[in-house]
């Protein structure tokens, strides 16, 4: 019989939000696949867990993906990590969760954070239908018109960014969508968390001025 693969989700930045089940559950299997095994260690020294991790990141995921379904084939279980939250989203988790799937190999989910939802909750928008679209692009042109497509939305929209271009996603909101009210989250959970309801302009204006740090969530 094969392993199985446990989907188990991390703090996003409080270690303290880690859930038992997680706990005992990195305990328990053979091996931790981890986006960062630097970053995964700190919270395994924190809950003194001493499981194996192997590295599983978006450049070597091609030849990990197949090591890790070997060791599942071996009747091993096998927790896969993010850097934080719950992996498959905007990490290269999809991969190996597909190629069990298609091959037959238990996937169990091991639930807890998620920058997606923290932000989407406590930002005020409509939390009954919303789109979760990632990071947009980084060509200002397709940037644009990804933006452009999803004005029209009726359901709130929820966008990962990074420091180094969330000033340019915030004009481009702004030339898109025209002043409206946005929410930014930064740092969720962390201790410079920072919470930002305004307006498009007023956003944009502040971040032009103070330097940006962090990781971004937009919500329109």
């Amino acid at each position: 019989m094969p392993g199985t693969l446990y989907i188990v989700s991390t703090p996003i930045g409080n270690l303290a939000d880690m859930t038992l089940r997680g706990i005992e559950m990195l305990k328990s299997v053979d091996l931790i696949a981890a986006e960062d095994t630097r970053h995964t260690k700190i919270l395994l020294d924190r809950y003194q867990i001493p499981t194996r991790m192997t590295s599983y990141f978006e450049y070597n995921k091609i030849q990990k993906t197949e090591y890790l379904l070997e060791v599942l084939r071996e009747g091993k279980s096998v927790a896969l990590v993010s850097d934080a939250g719950t992996p498959g989203i905007s990490d290269p988790g999809y991969r190996i969760i597909r190629m069990c799937i298609d091959n037959n190999i238990p996937v169990i989910p091991v639930p807890g954070a998620s920058g997606l939802l923290t932000a989407l909750v406590v930002s005020g928008k409509p939390t009954d239908k919303f789109t979760f679209e990632g990071f947009l692009s980084n060509k200002p042109i397709k940037r644009k018109k990804q933006l452009k497509k999803l004005k029209d939305e009726a359901r709130t929209v929820v966008l990962y960014e990074s420091p180094h271009r969330i000033v340019k996603l915030l004009a481009d909101i702004l030339e898109v969508y025209g002043d409206v009210e946005i929410v930014i989250a930064r740092e969720m959970t962390k201790k410079f968390e920072e919470l930002r309801r305004e307006k498009a302009s007023d956003a944009l204006g502040y971040f032009k001025s103070a330097v940006p740090k962090g990781e971004f969530i937009v919500v329109i």
